[in-house]
């Protein structure tokens, strides 16, 4: 089932009570975290967007900051639990909009000038990864910018690490995407495309 737009979005009020509840892999205590976010913001190639998606957005650290750059910005993510705590920390912030679903089974249903991709690819199998770049390049306007940053290590539950997934990216370079910008900052793969 795909979710539409205006499907329902994450209830605030089911935000955790504690700080470890909140953050549990401790993202907003980790120096290199606000580090790689850093880095992030500066890869983009404008100063603004007029429409982002941010795949992955997990507990908001980085969507905080990316809605500085946009007019509008939709924050996509599979945990109610993490959403909760991101719709939480940018409730001030009426251009940004949340939305539950997972990439590539579901994707919504607009046009994106700026997706930034963190993190969430490495779970994904290899089919998973072709069917969501598909859906990545055919809702990325032409002169639109993708943004990939990953960690380059693995777990256990990780299909796929941030190599993978970049690698990946950089062969549709051929039918769609032109690469602007690559770079590794410590454990962490930075790389910036634009929509052909």
């Amino acid at each position: 089932m795909t979710p539409s737009p205006s499907a329902p979005l994450v209830d605030p009020c089911t935000v955790p009570s504690s700080p470890e509840a909140d953050d549990p892999w401790r993202f907003d205590a980790l120096g290199c975290v606000r580090s790689r976010d850093t880095v992030t913001m500066d890869a983009l190639p404008r100063a603004r967007y007029r429409s982002a998606l941010e795949i992955g957005g997990g507990i908001g650290g980085l969507t905080e900051k990316l809605q500085a750059r946009c007019d509008a910005l939709l924050c996509v993510d599979t945990s109610p639990r993490d959403q909760a705590r991101a719709i939480h920390r940018c409730r001030h912030l009426t251009h940004v909009r949340f939305q539950q679903l997972s990439v590539p089974d579901a994707y919504p249903d607009a046009t994106f000038d700026l997706t930034l991709l963190s993190e969430r690819a490495c779970y994904w199998s290899a089919p998973e990864l072709a069917r969501a770049q598909q859906r990545i390049l055919e809702h990325l306007e032409p002169g639109g910018h993708l943004l990939l940053v990953h960690w380059t290590g693995q777990t256990r539950d990780m299909r796929l690490n941030g190599h993978d997934v970049h690698d990946a990216f950089h062969r549709l370079t051929r039918r769609g995407l032109r690469h602007l910008r690559g770079e590794m900052e410590g454990t962490y793969r930075l790389d910036v495309f634009e929509r052909l």
